[in-house]
């Protein structure tokens, strides 16, 4: 059965990233694989990523690890969003090393019948996960019922590789690690760096770097980073929707929910098949489809299944058609960075958000 719509990755795309942010930063990888591959497909895009070269697979839900090794990964897995009360024997179990930025959780951690392996979450500055104020008594401790295999934090602003709060959050990466060695802590797994940090900034690459964003081959912020192609990255995922009618309309005809568009002229209309409920940003506008080499705009409201584009009225597109959505842009196609800024978001959302409506196609190569 044909799809209505459908998600294409780039196999080979993925690797490419993968081998790019390995150079780049000269240690080991982990693949971030979180929020279903960020909309690329969990397990799929985790047997990928171990087979082009990542050295960790990272997630943040336990239900997300435990998938991905039950589907046959064998390389380590981190998961870092795990509260008190979770299912830590499972994790034990699955052979899933844990995050662990608490008292609490340090504590039924080290309360299992077998040493767990954890990594321990220090808040160098953004005031989100990690030890800030239970710092000092983490520190008093007893560790010998726990394996600690890493430490870690994460950059606030790494994408603005100026800003002072970068230097001054490794700095505090480094002392917090001091404070652990004065303690006989040494974990052999030091990790900072997400996919900005190890694209701009490489003296924070310490043992293992985060890849992210990047390895799916989109920028971490186009505007101060630059786009894909100029940061040597593949995008993905191209996204394609059936056209489910076109029709021919005359001038001045109100469009959509709420008649917040009227035709300008007499044109023709292209009912695509994808709505907010598969992830289409319901308030974009300046985006659209790609089909026969042109770009055709959202006119009026996405609906809750289909939204409608604006073909021109010597357009030769036909019910049943394909259309691009989104794409690498190396044709003229509209990119996830652009239907992000006409979303008023970023990319990251863009990708992440696209449901399980929308079947994933996977090929070595698709463009």
């Amino acid at each position: 059965m044909e799809h209505r719509a459908e998600a294409r990755i780039d196999a080979s795309a993925i690797a490419s990233n993968i081998a790019l942010l390995k150079t780049l930063s000269g240690v080991d990888l982990l693949a971030v694989v979180k929020a279903d591959a960020y909309g690329h497909g969990l397990v799929e895009t985790g047997l990928i990523a171990e087979k082009s070269g990542a050295d960790w697979l990272g997630v943040a839900l336990l239900e997300e690890a435990i998938a991905l090794r039950t589907h046959g990964i064998q390389i380590p897995i981190l998961a870092w969003l795990l509260p008190p009360g979770s299912d830590f024997r499972s994790a034990r179990s699955h052979d899933i090393d844990v995050a662990v930025s608490s008292i609490a959780a340090f504590k039924e951690i080290s309360g299992l019948k077998s040493k767990m392996r954890i990594h321990i979450e220090l808040d160098t500055g953004m005031t989100r996960g990690g030890f800030l104020d239970e710092w000092d008594e983490l520190l008093e401790l007893d560790f010998s019922q726990v394996e600690v295999v890493g430490v870690f934090s994460h950059f606030a602003r790494a994408d603005e590789p100026t800003q002072r709060q970068n230097s001054d959050q490794l700095a505090r990466f480094n002392t917090m690690i001091a404070d652990l060695a004065a303690i006989g802590i040494n974990p052999p797994l030091k990790h900072l760096s997400n996919s900005a940090a190890i694209l701009k900034n490489h003296s924070a690459a310490f043992t293992m770097v985060r890849a992210g964003i990047a390895m799916y081959g989109l920028s971490p912020d186009i505007k101060m980073l630059g786009d894909s192609k100029s940061l040597g990255l593949k995008p993905a995922m191209q996204l394609r929707a059936k056209l489910h009618l076109v029709k021919e309309v005359s001038k001045g005809l109100p469009v959509g929910y709420g008649a917040t568009a009227v035709t300008t002229s007499q044109t023709l209309l292209g009912v695509v098949a994808m709505g907010y409920a598969d992830g289409i940003p319901r308030i974009a506008q300046g985006a659209g489809v790609f089909i026969d080499g042109q770009r055709a705009a959202i006119i009026g409201r996405v609906s809750m299944d289909q939204f409608v584009v604006d073909l021109g009225p010597d357009s030769k597109a036909a019910s049943g058609d394909w259309v691009i959505v989104f794409g690498d842009g190396s044709h003229g196609e509209y990119t996830a960075d652009d239907w992000g800024a006409a979303s008023g978001s970023i990319n990251y959302e863009i990708v992440t958000r696209i449901g399980p409506r929308v079947s994933r196609i996977y090929a070595p190569h698709v463009y």
